[in-house]
């Protein structure tokens, strides 16, 4: 099985796609980016030089990943989603000359196993999204989001917690939740969320 690639679509030569992937139209994925198997990359998204996608990630369409973003297994970016690389950015140095590449160091976002970006968040580097956590539409993460949180609004706090599934826990008991959807129970400890084995 081989990528799908569409004609209008900008993929670097030293890019490397893996099977089963789509990269849709008008969509760029630059030099030395590494994308798993079946991943999608929607219209107009934009994948940066170095970028790691692990299997089966989702970029809707208009999403933009700068260098140095490292996303897992299973991670979803919703359409129009930015994740930034530059903490202070400028496009001049002090003295008025324009910066360059070599002139500033990128830092970059992480999104671990199974993690959900909504549609339009921000997420501003350098942060680290945590398994199977969700990131309500619109918000501005600027700091690590735990495993498992469910965090909204400007700046993104955490609001509820979310199982593998997506669908808010419930609660079951003191220091206990439990998925809805799947029947599966998760354990609070010190603001942090893991699951309970079956």
């Amino acid at each position: 099985m081989s990528a799908r690639i569409a004609p209008s679509a900008d993929v670097a030569e030293a890019a490397s796609i893996g099977d089963g992937s789509s990269i849709w139209h008008l969509a760029q994925v630059r030099e030395d980016a590494v994308l798993g198997t079946g991943c999608i990359v929607g219209r107009g998204a934009y994948v940066g030089p170095g970028v790691r996608m692990g299997a089966n990630c989702k970029l809707q369409n208009y999403a933009l990943v700068y260098e140095p973003a490292v996303l897992e297994d299973g991670v979803f970016v919703g359409p129009a989603v930015v994740f930034t690389n530059d903490q202070y950015p400028r496009s001049v140095s002090p003295d008025g000359t324009l910066k360059r590449g070599d002139d500033w160091e990128a830092v970059g976002v992480t999104c671990r196993e199974g993690a959900s970006i909504g549609a339009r968040s921000v997420c501003v580097a350098p942060v680290t999204i945590g398994r199977w956590a969700l990131v309500a539409a619109g918000s501005v993460v600027i700091k690590d989001v735990p495993d498992f949180a469910l965090v909204a609004g400007v700046p993104a706090r955490r609001i509820r917690w979310v199982g593998r599934s997506g669908v808010p826990l419930e609660s079951a008991g003191v220091g206990r939740w439990r998925c809805p959807e799947t029947g599966a129970m998760y354990r609070e400890d010190n603001e942090r969320l893991t699951e309970i084995e079956p």
